[in-house]
């Protein structure tokens, strides 16, 4: 008897093991943590992968596209059956994506489009739309005036997608002789320095600015600091998006006019959700539109995003849980 307890023991012992090892594995690799948002984007992907009974194996490149390759053999190496990435750069992540495919991995590209490769899906927001948001809301305001435009990095598609989206709003103003385009830049790494190194070149030499537009709140940040050495806080209109904590305070306190709140947790959960079906040999059902990455039409899942001012961020970034109040208005 005693033997055949110390047998069902381990048998429930072993069984217990293969369940484990039965847990999909995903993979996810990150750019960067220096962005406030991105840390939220782990902390909702790592949890969905969770709830959805996945293991997440999670990598941070710091912005290196060459550690990056090294993170997903590594990720490889450790039996991952889904790859989920957050490229570095949208053309060096293609060889992320061609080392996946020699070891039968499939890929997903998250919020950023890996170009001129064979992906496989593609969940982002619809960062077109994002420029559009922000230029028309700003020349709502200021339908005339001088307007600056701070990309973000060149090695991002996104950068580009939003750029596009900025000059589908503000070509006519421009081309009616109303809004002129004195600065139109794009930054490195999506961060302050850059914004602010760009905008005092520009204002160390000329006074008039009445709006600026930036790839994401970071930028905005570094150019709020500018403003502010030249005394114009709060007297320039100022994009951003991403929903930082310290945007929502500039848009609180004037410093900045707008932000745009990506649905973070939807498309955590979407990326999740997917992973998960693709290792259980299932195509994910929602793909229903399709992107050129240059290479191929791939699926794809974009959401929408909108815009955050100072009177709707109740209505917005708080009743969605993103903020808290007293965090922003403390």
């Amino acid at each position: 008897m005693r033997k055949r307890v110390k047998y069902l023991v381990w048998l429930m012992a072993v069984l217990l093991l293969v369940g484990c090892q039965q847990k999909p594995k995903v993979g996810f690799l990150m750019d960067t943590l220096t962005i406030e948002r991105w840390k939220k984007d782990k902390a909702l992907f790592e949890e969905k992968v969770h709830e959805l009974g996945g293991i997440p194996f999670v990598e941070v490149a710091d912005s290196d596209p060459d550690m990056q390759l090294k993170q997903a053999q590594k990720l490889i190496d450790e039996g991952i059956e889904v790859l989920v990435i957050i490229p570095v750069d949208l053309q060096k992540a293609g060889e992320i994506v061609k080392l996946a495919h020699r070891n039968y991995i499939p890929v997903i590209s998250y919020d950023r489009l890996i170009k001129d490769c064979m992906l496989d899906y593609y969940i982002a927001t619809d960062n077109i739309h994002i420029g559009e948001l922000q230029a028309d809301y700003l020349t709502k305001i200021k339908p005339k005036g001088k307007y600056a435009l701070i990309g973000g990095a060149t090695t991002d598609n996104n950068a580009y997608l939003l750029h596009l989206g900025w000059m589908n709003v503000l070509q006519p103003f421009i081309e009616k002789g109303d809004i002129e385009i004195v600065v139109n830049e794009f930054s490195r790494y999506w961060l302050p320095d850059e914004a602010y190194q760009i905008l005092t070149a520009y204002m160390s030499e000329n006074s008039d600015i009445d709006a600026i537009i930036c790839g994401n709140d970071a930028l905005a940040s570094g150019a709020i600091m500018a403003l502010r050495e030249y005394e114009k806080d709060g007297r320039v209109l100022v994009a951003g998006q991403d929903a930082d904590i310290q945007a929502v305070r500039n848009i609180v306190s004037g410093s900045q006019t707008i932000t745009i709140y990506k649905p973070i947790e939807s498309l955590a959960f979407a990326a999740a959700n997917a992973a998960i079906k693709i290792s259980d040999g299932e195509a994910p059902s929602n793909m229903n539109i399709t992107v050129n990455n240059g290479k191929r039409l791939v699926p794809a899942i974009l959401l929408q995003a909108q815009v955050v001012n100072r009177q709707n961020i109740k209505m917005t970034v708080i009743s969605e849980g993103y903020l808290g109040e007293k965090e922003i208005y403390n």
